[in-house]
């Protein structure tokens, strides 16, 4: 069956008429052709940061938890994941099975010694932490590195990161990178890695060298916010002075990010899955204009990933909505279809 979708399409807004030639749209006509949806389409929605699989900390991975997890995003409009960490190998169908997103994944977590949680990841020196990421990468396209856990931690020094990076990008690979304290974002920043996962205390004099070497931001709004929201239930006695100011500062930070130039990603690291919308919205609460909290989850994150939009020859997903979601986010909670792969894979009668 060859599918056709048409009516407005993001970024630009223009009036487009797609079909789905296998995997990849084209403008020429199909006789046959069956009208799934028409509206406001988007190249579908990319959780930029998930890890399916698992649903608590050190838990082994299970290939039907992680079916279930993609299919609840797939459920949510999402088309595309990345996956930076998995608590184990995925199986061969991750990424290619037509029912679930395409997905880009960095393997286990690579961690310092004594660092990280107990029963994920690889504890590597920093003498083997460059070949290690790099062999990762070169099997799967992305290496992630833990570049800072604990307050009290050490960060991998920035010696060490920036030959893993420079590992990493001699194979054709990508390198991100976990940092929730100043001292990790700034080694990050000046390795010269490729995306900071959470960013949380970055210092915002960084944000415009950031820009300049093209790393991305997946700043885990929503889940930061969600934290401080549990952190403030505490009695004050049981706070965290540090943490609690670095998640009030972190919407304020991320608008700068945005005002700066940095590209962001959309990611919600959070259980349960499926909750995209929940990203975007907490991007523009914190003063990303909606059009480019958009992006951080759609066509920007897509390009981010190699994937084109709406355009022809382009890879054959879709998200289409009744009303333009810019002008109002919650429509992204009521998709009218789901197009993945060139199938309709969710059509809302």
């Amino acid at each position: 069956m060859v599918i056709r979708i048409r009516g407005r399409a993001l970024p630009h807004g223009e009036h487009v008429d797609l079909y789905a030639d296998g995997d990849r749209w084209t403008t020429e006509p199909v006789g046959d052709a069956v009208l799934v949806a028409e509206g406001w389409l988007l190249p579908g929605l990319v959780d930029a940061h998930t890890h399916p699989g698992v649903e608590e900390f050190g838990q082994r991975f299970d290939d039907d938890m992680l079916r279930d997890h993609l299919e609840r995003h797939v459920d949510a409009g999402v088309t595309a994941i990345r996956a930076p960490g998995l608590a184990g190998d995925p199986p061969d169908w991750f990424g290619t099975d037509p029912d679930t997103p395409r997905a880009w994944h960095a393997g286990p977590w690579l961690a310092q010694n004594g660092q990280f949680i107990d029963g994920w990841g690889r504890r590597v020196d920093h003498a083997d932490l460059p070949s290690v990421a790099a062999a990762q990468a070169a099997r799967s396209g992305w290496a992630k590195v833990v570049a800072d856990w604990r307050a009290e931690d050490e960060v991998v020094p920035v010696s060490v990161l920036t030959a893993t990076a420079e590992a990493v990008h001699a194979v054709g690979g990508r390198l991100a990178v976990h940092s929730q304290h100043a001292e990790g974002g700034a080694a990050a920043v000046e390795a010269g890695v490729d995306s900071i996962e959470h960013g949380t205390a970055l210092d915002p004099d960084l944000l415009t060298r950031i820009a300049e070497r093209g790393i991305a931001l997946t700043p885990t709004l929503s889940l930061a916010q969600a934290g401080l929201h549990r952190m403030l239930q505490r009695p004050e006695a049981d706070r965290n002075p540090a943490r609690v100011a670095a998640a009030r500062a972190h919407p304020g930070l991320v608008a700068a990010a945005a005002e700066a130039g940095v590209r962001l990603l959309a990611g919600t690291d959070s259980v349960p899955h499926g909750r995209i919308a929940d990203e975007v919205r907490a991007l523009a609460a914190a003063g990303v204009r909606p059009h480019d909290a958009l992006a951080a989850a759609s066509w920007d994150a897509r390009a981010y990933l190699g994937l084109p939009g709406l355009v022809p020859g382009a890879p054959a997903d879709a998200v289409v909505y009744a009303e333009d979601p810019r002008g109002d986010l919650d429509q992204l909670e009521h998709p009218i279809a789901v197009v993945l792969r060139g199938r309709p894979v969710r059509v809302r009668p």
